[in-house]
């Protein structure tokens, strides 16, 4: 934590109102590390990540101005990080940290390590609901790879989880990011794919609420995974898969701002309310390498924004 920043008591930062977790007491934010690389396709430090945004909520407030909200009145608890997250082990561990936090926290929000973690991290929140449960990624790679690796985790929830590939929505998907046999092996699967081509003449609440439409269908939990390099290159230099042409940083802020209202009306949702709007539980934050990142920090920076927009839309 930088010591050195200006400090104003009328003017309170974000890194203060995440506290550490009670573990006898429920949250409506619930945040937790998972450090994983090992199994990264390209090498990565994403280890590091976690402990770089907690670093970046420093940067900002708790307060909304275009909502006219302040964050800082939903309680935010950190539940700390999975060691040694990269092997089977690692993946139960994973699993049980994932599904504790859920349980004790309205809305879970795993910081990643690498995309590898979406596996792991989606089969504890789902825990005896997968039959019902739904996906929805945002990322420019299908993640559909055989074996296990960042680029598998789909895959492996479909093939080796049981999720029904037909409540998959991938946002994001970018050309002269996937193969042939990837896009093929997605369309076998029954994933609904929101290429980034669609998403010019798209605006996020739109695109959104598509997706809560189909991976909600049956009325399971829905996680969301947020992989970072969906974004342009130019805004995510930390991210080793980006690639120039992804979403804008303004763009990725207000899917974050769109899923977190999503996830805040399920809260409030009433017997009869459509099962599609109710039943966003996870979010992850993955493919961010920290020790990549530019001298001003701008990918940390961003995925610590997203957290505060996540959370901003969750009040509404």
């Amino acid at each position: 934590m930088n010591h050195h920043v200006h400090e104003d008591p009328l003017w309170p930062r974000a890194s203060a109102w995440l506290k550490e977790a009670d573990e006898t007491s429920n949250y409506d934010l619930g945040l937790f590390g998972i450090p994983a690389n090992l199994t990264s396709i390209s090498k990565t430090h994403a280890l590091l990540t976690p402990n770089a945004i907690r670093e970046a909520l420093q940067r900002y407030s708790t307060y909304n101005w275009s909502i006219q909200k302040d964050v800082a009145q939903l309680s935010f608890a950190d539940f700390g990080d999975v060691v040694d997250p990269d092997s089977p082990e690692g993946e139960l561990r994973t699993a049980h940290l994932s599904q504790q936090v859920s349980t004790s926290s309205k809305l879970a929000i795993g910081l990643g390590g690498d995309n590898s973690v979406t596996y792991a991290m989606a089969k504890g929140v789902y825990a005896d609901h997968i039959a019902t449960a739904g996906l929805i990624t945002f990322d420019a790679h299908h993640d559909l790879r055989d074996g296990v690796s960042n680029g598998s985790p789909v895959r492996r929830l479909i093939e080796e989880a049981g999720l029904n590939g037909k409540r998959i929505v991938q946002i994001g998907i970018a050309d002269f990011s996937n193969s042939h046999s990837y896009a093929q092996r997605a369309k076998d699967f029954g994933i609904h794919v929101i290429p980034r081509t669609a998403l010019r003449s798209r605006n996020a609440a739109d695109v959104v609420a598509e997706a809560l439409e189909v991976a909600g269908a049956a009325g399971g939990p829905i996680h969301v995974d947020f992989d970072v390099d969906v974004c342009d290159r130019s805004v995510v230099p930390a991210c080793p898969a980006a690639a120039p042409g992804g979403l804008s940083a303004d763009e990725f802020r207000a899917y974050c701002f769109e899923i977190g209202k999503a996830s805040g009306r399920a809260q409030s949702a009433t017997a009869g309310s459509s099962p599609a709007a109710a039943q966003i539980k996870s979010v992850d934050f993955t493919e961010i390498d920290a020790s990549a990142d530019s001298a001003d920090g701008r990918t940390v920076r961003l995925a610590a924004l997203g957290i505060l927009e996540l959370a901003a839309g969750f009040m509404l």
